[in-house]
């Protein structure tokens, strides 16, 4: 198997097509391996049996991880009615099943029901913890698992294909939804039951699939040596933000924890009530990450790239 071997610490993110079968932290231990590097993380989960856009932060990138958890994600879905499923997808052992005489009309008609603001049940099987341990484990050792409610977005649901007992299904949504859930809850809802048979991330952020590579391409690139040209600069994950370039002076001000004096913040206040600014040298260069300090009525840098190791 390749392996880096340069002694220079690389920054920046891969967009990875998780394959099915391997876990968001089997990638994360597969990338640390092969780059031999420690700082390395996902930002945001995918289930097993689910493909797709998997961003792998690297080096000083592990710090926007945070934000581009925050960002909202884009699903393609099939969701087979007439069984469910103890999991709500094609892992769990069949609990129900009913005959489907659905038509097409009948599915655009509830979808409507499931978009905006809403609050959503995640299922017993999921990665969320009581007491410090995940509920699929608390489940499977027999405990009663009763999930809270937890407050999603849906921003948009797309028929793509009806295919009976098949939905293919393009979802756009908030962090945290199951999209599990999602097929449960419509399967409930139209009355045969449902699951989801399959599931492919086509966007995560502001990264898309087409944007993603396989972890072989990795290998491939590093036994090349040109494994750089795969990874996107860490502030490519905030390009929905705000941006401010600095002179000399802003420069020297944000490396030594210094406050500046600029414009306040307009639209840029994060989910956290945070509002959070990009900072660039005049060169081009990304210095970090400034934060709004309302008491003070002033920016603070909140985090600060060191400038990349040159090659």
């Amino acid at each position: 198997m390749p392996r880096w071997k340069g002694n220079s610490v690389t920054d920046g993110i891969l967009i990875i097509n998780k394959p099915a079968g391997m876990t968001s932290h089997d990638v994360v231990a597969r990338v640390r391996k092969l780059l031999g590097q420690k700082r390395v993380g996902h930002t945001g989960t995918l289930d097993p049996l689910a493909t797709g856009a998997l961003p792998i932060c690297v080096g000083q990138a592990t710090r926007v991880a945070e934000y581009l958890s925050e960002g909202g994600k884009a699903y393609r879905a099939t969701i087979r009615f007439g069984v469910e499923t103890t999991t709500y997808d094609a892992e769990g052992a069949v609990v129900r099943e009913d005959p489907v005489t659905l038509t097409l009309d009948d599915l655009a008609a509830v979808l409507p029901e499931f978009l905006g603001e809403q609050e959503q049940i995640p299922p017993v099987y999921s990665a969320i913890k009581r007491d410090g341990k995940p509920l699929y484990k608390l489940a499977r050792a027999g405990e009663e698992v009763k999930p809270e409610p937890r407050r999603v977005r849906i921003d948009a649901l797309t028929i793509v294909a009806w295919d009976s007992p098949d939905l293919t299904l393009d979802i756009e949504c908030g962090k945290g939804t199951y999209i599990r859930s999602l097929a449960f809850d419509l399967g409930r809802r139209l009355g045969p039951g449902a699951y989801l048979a399959g599931l492919i991330r086509t966007r995560s952020g502001p990264f898309t699939f087409d944007q993603s590579v396989t972890l072989e391409d990795v290998e491939a690139a590093l036994a090349g040596d040109n494994w750089r040209r795969l990874l996107h600069p860490a502030d490519e994950a905030l390009a929905d933000w705000g941006a401010v370039t600095l002179d000399e002076e802003g420069e020297r001000r944000v490396r030594t924890g210094q406050t500046l004096s600029l414009e306040p913040p307009s639209a840029i206040a994060r989910t956290d009530g945070q509002a959070l600014l990009r900072a660039y040298a005049s060169d081009g260069r990304f210095l970090g990450i400034l934060r709004w300090d309302r008491e003070e009525s002033t920016w603070r840098p909140h985090k600060v790239f060191t400038a990349p190791v040159s090659e």
